[in-house]
């Protein structure tokens, strides 16, 4: 039985980008990931900058959170110049590294994921004298911050959540997430190559207990962009808050021309205007 698993949690795995090479190290305020590979990854001046100053146009730092296998100068390459130059302080960590896949984030479980974001938002505040930061958060990043919101003292510290395609309810990664039911044993296999997986699965008990009582928390206002050509997180309707101060969006349903998937949100123009939007409240 688990010869014949293998293969289908390595194509879970590599749907999600975790196969890269490359090594990474722990974030602070003054740097991200350092990626050593056939592909260095270019610094971001706008990123982690400790002199920058808030504005009264813009009081609160914003904090980005990647998705799963991405790190912080991958996922953010464009968005961060994009939201530094409209006169934000923009920070970001590459959290949920295991030895296993050196240089990946977002591999560990969430739980453990959200409590290295709860650290690093209280470092960004004591960085800036902000009370509240915002966060814009990319597939894993989008729903791995909810954790943080509800059970790790988030609520009280962030302002605005702008999420890009989460798997809030859970994701059949375009029908293949179903097959579990005929393999018994099927997550806890995936688990040994990447703890977070299972946790986006349907039904799981990370889910059930995440979205138990409602969907959002506090006072947070909640930003929701999916696209119609996303085929990571399906139905893209999974990505969708229900209750107060939420705003779901459809990219193309502002633009009918914006023709991202999953991973382009990263660089697609209308997905920026409308966090810039989701930020300004």
């Amino acid at each position: 039985m688990r010869r014949h698993l293998t293969p289908l949690i390595a194509a879970i795995v590599a749907l999600a980008g975790l196969l890269g090479p490359g090594t990474a190290r722990a974030d602070d305020l003054r740097s991200t990931d350092t990626i050593a590979g056939l592909v260095p990854e270019p610094g971001l001046a706008a990123l982690n900058d400790p002199s920058c100053k808030l504005t009264p146009q813009h009081p609160r730092p914003v904090v980005l959170v990647h998705g799963l296998g991405a790190t912080a100068r991958e996922n953010w390459h464009f968005l961060a110049p994009y939201l530094a130059g409209k006169g934000f302080c923009v920070y970001a960590l590459t959290y949920g590294q295991v030895p296993m896949w050196p240089g990946r984030g977002g591999v560990d479980t969430m739980e453990h994921s959200s409590r290295q974001l709860a650290a690093f938002v209280e470092r960004v505040l004591a960085a800036t004298g902000a009370k509240q930061v915002d966060l814009v958060g990319h597939s894993e990043g989008g729903i791995m911050p909810r954790w943080y919101l509800k059970f790790d003292g988030g609520a009280a510290k962030v302002a605005h959540f702008v999420a890009w395609a989460p798997p809030n309810h859970g994701t059949t990664v375009s029908g293949l997430t179903p097959l579990r039911d005929y393999w018994p044993g099927f997550d806890d296999q995936m688990a040994r190559y990447c703890q977070s997986c299972p946790e986006f699965m349907p039904g799981s008990s990370f889910l059930t207990r995440l979205n138990a009582d409602g969907d959002t928390v506090g006072d947070v206002r909640y930003t929701v962009i999916a696209t119609r050509y996303d085929w990571l997180v399906t139905p893209i309707e999974t990505s969708f808050l229900r209750g107060p101060r939420v705003r779901n969006i459809l990219l193309q349903d502002v633009n009918p021309a914006a023709m991202p998937d999953h991973i382009g949100l990263a660089a697609d123009p209308t997905t920026f205007e409308l966090t810039v939007a989701g930020l300004d409240g």
